[in-house]
């Protein structure tokens, strides 16, 4: 038996908006060498489900595709649906989120927000995956707050570090004390050298670097029977495509809060997907009611 983590992110170029980082774990029925074959007769049963979230969602349109294949991963794990945020963020692990200045509005959304979802889903996609071997243990989420991300930064960390170290502390977290285990992240900006980084989250005195290429870098743990890759592409595996939508459907979650917050106190305020040039444009017409609400702007703009 195999332990599969894949890790993906959303929201790491925007200014307005949290970071999100989601992992998902899985147990595969099979060695490490094999465990890329299993996945790619997951990705062909269930194609259409799970996919690289850029390409279920797209430019605002594809939501109900993004949220019905997040929460079918999400409720395979626990048996049901959550209902609302309040029963999805204690599963996924969101408990950072408390320092967002619209968290009201994001405890007060219910679910599903835009699908139409299939009871018999959840069940149809555990037996789909134990056909092939495969077991869904886990989906994990950070939701890194602009106030915490600007901390970070102020703590010596760049934005490629802040990215690694939230990714690996995640899928540190999911390892199981015995047996092998195989980590699959994306690629962390243009990062190629990661060994000292895992060294240190994984608390691993001894790295061995296998690769490290434009394309790949990949390493291995021996005292702990683990390889962890950072791919470029890396969510075509079922495992960082699932972490990505998650990672995904929860950073579109906290916008619509953000969104509707703001646009409360500024009315007509046209909503904002956070990257640099609408924030630009979304700060200059929010900036009254952030000053006048007291906010901090630096809980509301992430510095870089």
């Amino acid at each position: 038996m195999t332990l599969v983590i894949g890790a993906d992110e959303a929201g790491y170029g925007p200014n307005l908006g949290p970071l999100v980082v989601a992992a998902t774990a899985w147990r595969v029925d099979a060695v490490p060498d094999d465990v890329e074959q299993r996945f790619a007769a997951v990705a062909a049963e269930l194609a259409g489900l799970w996919g690289d979230s850029k390409q279920i969602y797209k430019g605002g349109a594809g939501l109900a595709a993004l949220e019905r294949g997040a929460l079918a991963g999400i409720a395979v794990t626990t048996g049901r649906m959550p209902a609302a945020w309040s029963e999805l963020a204690p599963v996924v692990g969101c408990l950072q989120d408390v320092e967002l200045p619209e968290y009201e509005s994001l405890c007060a959304i219910t679910l599903p927000v835009a699908a139409d979802l299939d009871a018999g889903l959840p069940p149809a996609l555990a037996a789909t995956l134990a056909a092939q071997g495969v077991t869904l243990a886990a989906v994990r989420c950070t939701v890194v707050s602009p106030a915490a991300f600007n901390r970070l930064l102020d703590a010596g960390l760049n934005k490629s570090d802040l990215l690694s170290q939230v990714t690996l502390d995640l899928a540190a977290g999911l390892v199981a004390a015995a047996g092998p285990t195989v980590v699959w992240c994306d690629r962390h900006g243009g990062r190629k050298r990661y060994a000292p980084l895992v060294s240190r989250h994984f608390s691993a005195p001894l790295v061995q670097a296998r690769e490290e290429t434009n394309v790949r870098s990949v390493y291995a743990i021996p005292a702990a029977n683990l390889r962890i890759e950072f791919s470029v592409g890396g969510e075509a595996r079922t495992p960082v495509a699932l972490a990505s939508m998650t990672a995904k459907y929860v950073r579109e979650l906290a916008m619509r809060a953000f969104n509707g917050h703001w646009g409360r106190l500024v009315p007509g305020l046209e909503p904002t997907a956070g990257y640099p040039v609408d924030a630009v444009r979304w700060r200059r017409a929010a900036a009254a009611a952030v000053e006048q609400a007291g906010t901090d702007w630096d809980a509301v703009w992430r510095r870089a």
